[in-house]
């Protein structure tokens, strides 16, 4: 491919993973804005190495597969999104509606009660939800998922940032990749997981609540929606093919 900088996904790997990757000499950060178009394929990547072990343990025990599972999507990921999670929700729950306040909290290295509680729920979820994937066996819906929350990022990065940071990095180059993505993940929802198909939905309305609620976005903030976006995927999913028996 004419103009291909290998650069760009590797960076993306190490950025959003744990992964071993070659090593990236001469680092800028116009190269790391430019990882976002990558961001869909790593989460591709993060739902195959999710299903693999759940799939090979399921019929073992699906408790003991989504234990793993779960143990392997935070060891993949490295807590990152969580960890903006986390910091989205001190901001919010000690803020109280003052923007100076809440971008104090998100720079403030220590954990608040806020952000124990929702990691606490939100790893409950996801334990719960891979049970739910084991069980129902439809590893697609695991597959696509976190491509569909990483692929959120395209639009959310559009919002003004709320202070330099990663958010305003990402938002320095918008290509097409957005629309690529968008096509293929359609595409493979509409053959594999139809449920998934409501992920733009989702996308524009944590947008939606970005900007009225705070009037733009962080990087925390990135993160959070991709973990609210993974588990609301995988919740209504389940939910589909347990209450509608929908084929996936």
């Amino acid at each position: 491919m004419i103009g291909f900088d290998w650069r760009r996904p590797v960076l993306a790997l190490q950025f959003l993973t744990r992964l071993p990757t070659p090593h990236v000499a001469d680092f800028k950060p116009e190269l790391l804005a430019g990882t976002v178009g990558w961001f869909p394929a790593v989460g591709l990547l993060i739902g195959v190495l999710l299903a693999v072990p759940l799939a090979l343990l399921a019929p073992v025990q699906p408790w003991l597969a989504a234990l793993v599972g779960l143990i392997i999507w935070t060891w993949v990921t490295g807590g990152l999104h969580l960890d903006g999670l986390a910091d989205m929700a001190d901001g919010l729950g000690a803020s109280h509606r003052d923007p100076a306040r809440f971008l104090a909290v998100l720079k403030d290295p220590h954990l608040g009660s806020f952000g124990v509680l929702v990691l606490i729920i939100q790893c409950a979820a996801k334990l719960i939800l891979l049970m739910l994937i084991a069980r129902i066996g439809h590893w697609w819906l695991l597959i696509l998922a976190p491509a569909w929350a990483r692929w959120g990022v395209f639009f959310w990065q559009t919002l003004p940032p709320l202070a330099p940071g990663m958010a305003e990095q990402f938002g320095w180059q918008r290509g097409n990749a957005g629309w690529f993505w968008t096509g293929l993940l359609v595409a493979i929802s509409f053959l594999l997981a139809p449920p998934l198909l409501v992920a733009p939905l989702l996308v524009w309305a944590y947008r939606r609540w970005l900007l009225k609620r705070l009037g733009g976005v962080s990087g925390d903030c990135l993160g959070a929606g991709i973990e609210l976006l993974e588990s609301a995927l995988l919740l209504i999913g389940a939910l589909v093919v347990l209450l509608y028996s929908v084929p996936v």
